[in-house]
């Protein structure tokens, strides 16, 4: 038996979501905050024994907030169950209780906490009048959450996951109609007392390994504890009386001990002269205390350990992180062990984030060893060493859609050779696509060195801070990896960042032409055409999806970014490409022709030449905030990122600030210096080329002190700065 599906609405981070599992090894991944916890948390409160049943009440906390007022509405969560053996002991549970039998054999059963107002609130709701607003919020006012009531059932059929069911069973909270009856039977029937879901499976949980070293101090959390006690019982008393018998003699030799009792001789008398006595104790004894109770002596015993080579076995708080949480890990695994060797009907273990301190080299050993036959696993994850060697047919990703958790399931409608093809490419770096908000994917190196670079010069902002994670496929075979951005599978927003590759030069074959610049015109029309293919075969892909669009360069990468004015950046690394002087000065006098036929043919030999991924280093190391981004990747920024925020957009615009504040300080302090070589001509260029950034500083600065970040209105401080500052006049902000 597994757990197949669980449903949660309502339910703190989940307006409404479902989570798919199969049996085996599932992994849940989602970035933090996102609900992973809670989730968890709900299974939980359905099948761990170790939670007080006085958990199920829940309280207005555990309401999503994105319901707004809360009052009137149902939480309810409801796991499915699949697979259900076909022995005697099973079959009788489920059939009396949970399961959903068809020709008198359960095979599939359903699990619900539907925490929701009591009868009479029910019955007043029904009872409003349809339509009518007013009183029904009059109404909804007065229901405090002791009105609400807790119940578990069973043989459900409703889908809960659809919002017109839920407005079927709960009520239509914007019309104002709610269902007359009060006990609709699709909700499933109530569970009887004397069934106990919790008490017919084997449920273990190991939560996140945060602060493990204070849990093996604490008697009710510590694991090695937990397992002793499990054992205690299985100890006779024949067996362990000569132990109590040992302990005993111990102890009284130990208070036997002369200067032992000469303390306690010194505190009796010390005691009596102080007080008298009539108030000193009646006796004082210094005894050891060992005891021997078996129960009370396992508390006293301790884990040592040696983890390095020299032998030197220490407790567990001069253990390293990642050591401790390991062992914490292990002791819980095995502490699932002894639980599952009880023959329950069902196993489940969840484990959340182990990935914490622990090398990335166990992480992966981790997922692979953790395996029990008979046994759903449950990883909670952020780790993209786990995501990878984890299987996407049994993945749930959680991620954010307009202010909510959602889950999403990366394989749905995709076939074997499919999912098999996506499974092969997500290794440990590109597996991080699963955790972002939104993504770039590029083609090649160039893109994925530039990229971020420009976009933090300019806007001052990392992709990481603004959610977006960038992925060089290596290729243009784009649709295998985007193809997981829909409306089915992930709903999070994908740019495709490629090259038409139209040619930027003359391609006419002439019968002069040389072999070498034949074939180079043939090979230019080649990858145009291919490019124009491309396109064609993008367009279609990307159609009637909201998640996914491309964006091209017109020609390629380099060829593009000094298209873009920016051919200044290409003149500084002139000299870390060539040697040759001559080279060189041919160089940079086809960087600075505005014929881009020439200078965009030298800028592709540049990058040729040095090999497009060192090109793009070197090229990075010069940019500033003054380097225009090409429209295309802004675009597809835009697109991933959707619209900045006032938050966002400020912090651009004190960038944007701060950085010609420190560019005119250069500026000052290279004129200073040209001063003392005494070279007049350049320090009047200079000061020619500071006077407008100075100007427009001293006229843009006053408005940014008095501009208030809470209420201030961000449009008017961008077009401040846009026309007070001459640079800014076609740079970004007129962008975004």
């Amino acid at each position: 038996m597994h757990i197949s599906k669980l449903s949660l609405v309502n339910y703190r981070n989940f307006k409404n979501a479902k989570l798919l599992f199969n049996n085996g090894i599932n992994t849940i991944i989602g970035e933090n905050g996102s609900g992973k916890t809670n989730l968890f948390r709900a299974m939980r409160l359905l099948l761990d024994n170790s939670m007080p049943r006085s958990a199920t009440l829940l309280t207005e906390l555990d309401f999503c907030r994105s319901l707004g007022d809360w009052r009137g509405h149902w939480i309810v969560i409801s796991l499915e169950f699949n697979d259900i053996a076909s022995d005697e002991t099973s079959q009788s549970l489920f059939l009396h209780g949970v399961g959903n039998a068809e020709d008198d054999v359960v095979t599939r059963a359903t699990y619900n906490l539907i925490f929701r107002p009591k009868a009479n609130i029910r019955q007043a709701l029904a009872q409003l009048p349809i339509g009518d607003v007013v009183a029904m919020q009059s109404y909804l006012e007065s229901i405090a959450i002791d009105d609400y009531e807790t119940v578990l059932t069973g043989k459900s059929t409703a889908n809960f996951n659809d919002p017109a069911v839920y407005r079927n069973i709960v009520g239509d909270f914007d019309r104002v109609v709610f269902p007359r009856g009060l006990n609709n039977p699709d909700i499933g029937i109530r569970l009887p007392n004397i069934l106990n879901m919790p008490n017919e499976v084997s449920f273990t949980f190991i939560k996140a390994l945060r602060d493990v070293v204070s849990d093996f101090h604490s008697n009710r959390t510590n694991p090695l504890l937990t397992l002793l006690k499990s054992k205690s019982g299985d100890i006779s008393q024949a067996d362990f009386q000569p132990i109590a018998n040992l302990i005993g003699r111990l102890n009284n030799e130990i208070e036997g001990l002369l200067d032992i009792c000469k303390v306690r001789d010194d505190i009796v008398t010390t005691i009596s002269d102080t007080v008298g006595d009539t108030y000193s104790p009646n006796s004082i004894s210094i005894r050891s205390s060992l005891t021997d109770e078996s129960d009370k002596l396992f508390q006293s015993l301790k884990l040592f350990i040696a983890e390095s080579n020299d032998g030197y076995e220490g407790t567990i708080h001069e253990m390293s992180l990642g050591g401790a949480n390991l062992l914490f890990l292990t002791l819980k695994i095995l502490e699932f062990k002894y639980q599952k060797a009880n023959q329950s009907i069902a196993n489940f273990l969840l484990i959340e984030e182990p990935e914490a301190h622990i090398h990335t080299h166990i992480q992966k050993s981790l997922f692979d060893n953790v395996s029990y036959e008979d046994t759903q696993i449950i990883y909670s994850t952020h780790s993209s060493h786990i995501s990878e060697v984890s299987n996407i047919k049994n993945m749930n990703i959680i991620g954010f859609v307009d202010g909510c958790s959602e889950v999403f399931q990366p394989s749905v409608g995709l076939d074997e050779e499919k999912v098999g093809f996506v499974q092969r490419y997500l290794d440990a770096i590109r597996s991080n696509l699963l955790f972002a908000r939104s993504v770039v994917l590029v083609e090649g190196d160039a893109e994925e060195i530039l990229i971020p670079v420009l976009i933090k010069k300019v806007l001052g902002l990392s992709l990481d801070e603004i959610g977006i994670t960038l992925v060089n496929i290596r290729s243009t075979g784009f649709e295998n990896i985007a193809m997981l951005f829909n409306n089915e599978r992930i709903k999070k927003r994908c740019s495709i960042i490629t090259d038409l590759d139209k040619a930027f030069f003359d391609t006419t074959i002439l019968q002069q032409d040389s072999d070498t610049d034949k074939k180079k015109k043939e090979k230019a029309l080649g990858s145009q055409e291919a490019g124009l293919a491309r396109k064609i075969r993008l367009d279609a892909f990307c159609q009637n999806n909201p998640w996914i669009s491309t964006f091209y360069a017109d020609h390629t990468f380099e060829v593009d970014f000094i298209k873009s004015s920016n051919s200044c950046y290409l003149k500084l690394i002139v000299n870390d490409v060539y040697v040759q002087q001559a080279t060189i000065n041919t160089s940079i006098t086809e960087l600075s022709s505005t014929d881009i036929a020439i200078s965009g043919s030298r800028a592709l030999t540049m990058a040729n030449y040095q090999g497009k991924g060192w090109f793009a280093l070197t090229l990075g190391k010069v940019i500033d905030f003054k380097v225009n981004i090409p429209k295309y990747i802004l675009d597809a920024i835009k697109f991933a990122h959707g619209d900045f925020n006032t938050g966002l957009i400020f912090k651009i615009i004190k960038h944007r600030y701060d950085s010609v504040i420190e560019h005119v300080k250069f500026g000052r302090e290279t004129i200073e210096r040209l001063n003392l070589e005494g070279d007049a001509a350049l320090v009047q260029q200079w000061e020619t080329y500071l006077t407008p950034y100075e100007n427009g500083l001293a006229i843009f600065t006053p408005k940014l002190e008095a501009f208030s970040p809470a209420d201030g209105d961000i449009n008017a401080l961008k077009t401040d700065l846009i026309n007070d500052l001459p640079y800014e006049r076609n740079g970004i902000l007129t962008r975004i």
